[in-house]
């Protein structure tokens, strides 16, 4: 056991429990591709910035392009909300807890489907994410705590109001609604199949909050390939290490982190219990880094080396291959670097999971670039 990073050893099977069944069982492709102005987010590859890093390839799914919504939630928002529509039509109001992107896209869902959303956040959530999320008209309120309480507080709150929970991270009673977020988030990964042949790609970064799009990933590379998946690194906050804190205790618990970063979306303390199972299962190495590897990312993206194009990925959207600079940059990380056999050939793939979701603080960070 490390601090900073956790060697799994994963037995790349999929176990068949209910998150599982739901995956199996429901194709959310389909019904994204109904939504008007649907189209596959972008596949970038950057050449130069490979040759850099001495790799073979690096491949970025940039997910800011994902229906006008700034970031890849709403997959996961969108399809719960219909699933739940179709089994009760008589929904009035949908509730969530959220850091930013996940409570916009249930914003945008429950609107679209002319239903109202309740959601709440986190006492440091941003002016600008509560406004992005009031832009779909949502009522937002923010709690005096953090993620966590976030959530009990939705919890509580939709069941004494009966509203119908959205929310993306499960517990011991409530696993189905976030197994169908889990399903949605599958279209993200089955898109990959249109632009390029998966089975040449060696390492995939996933970042990670409470672990649902990362388990989606891994179960989506062990469902088509099993044993001959691409290795798989899971990336945390520093101060919101939930994951990588249960690898190293063989159990799901909570981090003792501070909870200060600013990969927002990231900044969750409990794995999801629907997650777990996946994580265990198709992880290869789990690491957490520091908000400044993060910057460092961002500005990779946005200011891209020759001819590569520029991506403008947020603090958590560019996790992935923040997590990926950490290895390359760090003497303590050079035994993960060599485990994962990184080299001149290797191809890698990040998902850029948002934009520029809270523009202000982007801005500062890009301007900085220098600092």
């Amino acid at each position: 056991m490390t601090e900073r990073y956790y060697k799994n050893t994963p037995n790349n099977i999929i176990v068949n429990d209910e998150t599982v069944g739901v995956l199996k069982k429901y194709n959310a492709l389909n019904f994204h591709k109904s939504i008007d102005g649907y189209k596959p987010t972008p596949l970038v590859q950057l050449p130069n910035l490979s040759e850099k890093y001495q790799v073979g390839n690096i491949y970025v799914k940039d997910e800011s392009h994902r229906f006008g919504l700034n970031a890849f939630k709403v997959l996961g928002a969108s399809y719960a909300i219909n699933q739940s529509l179709e089994k009760d039509h008589s929904i009035v109001t949908f509730c969530t807890a959220t850091d930013g992107n996940h409570g916009r896209a249930v914003a945008w869902s429950a609107t679209r489907s002319g239903k109202k959303a309740v959601i709440f956040v986190p006492k440091h959530t941003t002016t600008e994410r509560i406004k992005a999320i009031e832009e779909y008209g949502a009522k937002v309120i923010q709690v005096n705590g953090n993620y966590h309480e976030a959530c009990q507080q939705a919890k509580d709150a939709s069941k004494a109001n009966k509203w119908t929970l959205i929310q993306d991270t499960a517990w011991a009673d409530y696993t189905y609604i976030p197994s169908l977020i889990m399903a949605g988030y599958l279209t993200m990964f089955k898109e990959l199949e249109e632009n390029m042949d998966i089975k040449t790609i060696d390492l995939v970064f996933l970042q990670a909050g409470v672990g649902s799009m990362a388990a989606s990933g891994i179960y989506y590379f062990l469902n088509k390939y099993g044993k001959n998946r691409p290795k798989i690194v899971i990336v945390e906050p520093e101060e919101a290490d939930g994951i990588l804190s249960s690898f190293q205790n063989n159990k799901i618990v909570t981090s003792k982190g501070s909870s200060t970063t600013i990969m927002a979306g990231l900044n969750c303390e409990t794995p999801s219990v629907g997650a777990w199972t996946l994580l265990k299962n198709g992880t290869d190495y789990s690491i957490k880094i520091n908000d400044n590897y993060a910057k460092l990312a961002m500005r990779e993206l946005y200011f891209p080396l020759g001819s590569d194009k520029k991506i403008i990925s947020g603090e958590s959207g560019a996790a992935g291959l923040a997590g990926f600079l950490a290895i390359v940059n760090e003497i303590d990380l050079n035994p993960v670097k060599a485990s994962l056999n990184i080299n001149k050939n290797t191809n890698i793939l990040f998902i850029s999971t948002e934009g520029d979701t809270d523009k202000q603080v982007f801005q500062k960070i890009i301007k900085a670039r220098h600092g």
